[in-house]
């Protein structure tokens, strides 16, 4: 199996953690996203992972190299022109069966299904309450008839997650390039659900595979959420010297914590410290420095500094934060 992965966003939703890193390199629960998605592609019988950069894409590319020993190619998306377009920057380096996943999100689904379907695609779904935020699917029976991106009337329930399979990807790059060819746009976009629906329209057969488990992460808000999931399914523990540990909560190896209480739902990456401090529900990232502060519901950046804080905080890398001298401390 081959699989794509669109990553060349801009991740402004993830502001300030992306202006200095592409989204997929954003940290939650002690690893970047686009590791806990590799994770979950480990399950296929891999053959090649094309990756589709663009914002910071050479950061990307290291990580993967550094990190992964798969076969991987690398190809760029020069401009913003939706899903679509990325995708077909991946003709030349991708064959046969294709997965294609946009990976800004944690699930739990059966890819394998992709390996033993019959059918020429599969979308992976999940009944979600608001289908006007998401692509949705409308079935006759155990087939999709037709895909419609951000409804404004509830048509189903059924949103589309992000995660496809493609049994000839041959076709899907062809009618991909006469979408664009055709100028078949949705709100400015080439959206792959346009796509798909051609290929529907001309005989194709899809079918839809429900995950079970489907965490946004393209928000602060949900790489909290997210966050909290991840340690509650690894039921992470952790310990450090004069610190209470309130579980679920990990700490990295190289972490320094000291005379501090961490928990819930704390996660503190490599290099980082923390003194003094009180901290629930955040993320502490890379050499991130936390001292004498009190806060929950943060993201602190690499290699920030915060100092002397007590409230809420999202703090972009290389940051600093210092309340010590404030008038009203």
């Amino acid at each position: 199996m081959q699989v794509i992965l669109p990553v060349a966003g801009l991740g402004t939703r993830l502001r300030p953690q992306t202006w200095s890193r592409p989204k997929p390199l954003v940290s939650v629960a002690g690893r970047t996203l686009i590791d806990h998605v590799l994770d979950r592609l480990a399950v296929l019988n891999l053959e090649r992972v094309a990756f589709v950069t663009g914002y910071l894409g050479e950061q990307i590319e290291a990580h993967v190299r550094k990190h992964y020993d798969f076969d991987c190619v690398f190809v760029t998306q020069k401009e913003q022109l939706g899903q679509s377009h990325a995708i077909l920057q991946a003709r030349d380096v991708i064959s046969g069966p294709v997965v294609v996943l946009f990976p800004d999100m944690i699930f739990e689904a059966d890819l394998t299904e992709a390996e033993r379907s019959d059918a020429d695609g599969i979308l992976w779904v999940r009944e979600v309450e608001d289908p006007s935020r998401f692509g949705v699917v409308v079935k006759d029976g155990e087939r999709v008839v037709k895909l419609v991106e951000k409804p404004e009337e509830p048509i189903s329930n059924l949103a589309v997650m992000g995660i496809y399979y493609f049994r000839d990807s041959e076709r899907l790059m062809e009618v991909i390039q006469r979408q664009i060819s055709d100028d078949r746009v949705t709100k400015g976009e080439y959206f792959l659900a346009d796509a798909i629906q051609m290929m529907i329209d001309e005989g194709a057969t899809f079918t839809t595979s429900e995950a079970s488990v489907w965490q946004d992460a393209g928000t602060n808000e949900a790489l909290l959420e997210t966050n909290r999931y991840l340690l509650d399914r690894a039921n992470a523990s952790a310990s450090a010297d004069e610190s209470v540990i309130v579980p679920p909560a990990l700490i990295d190896p190289t972490a320094r914590v000291r005379r501090s209480i961490i928990g819930p739902y704390v996660s503190i990456g490599p290099n980082a410290e923390v003194v003094g401090s009180i901290v629930s529900d955040s993320i502490i990232d890379t050499g991130a420095h936390v001292m004498s502060v009190s806060i929950e519901h943060s993201i602190i950046g690499r290699d920030a500094l915060i100092r002397g804080s007590h409230e809420r905080v999202n703090l972009g890398d290389n940051s600093e934060l210092d309340r010590r001298y404030r008038g009203d401390d």
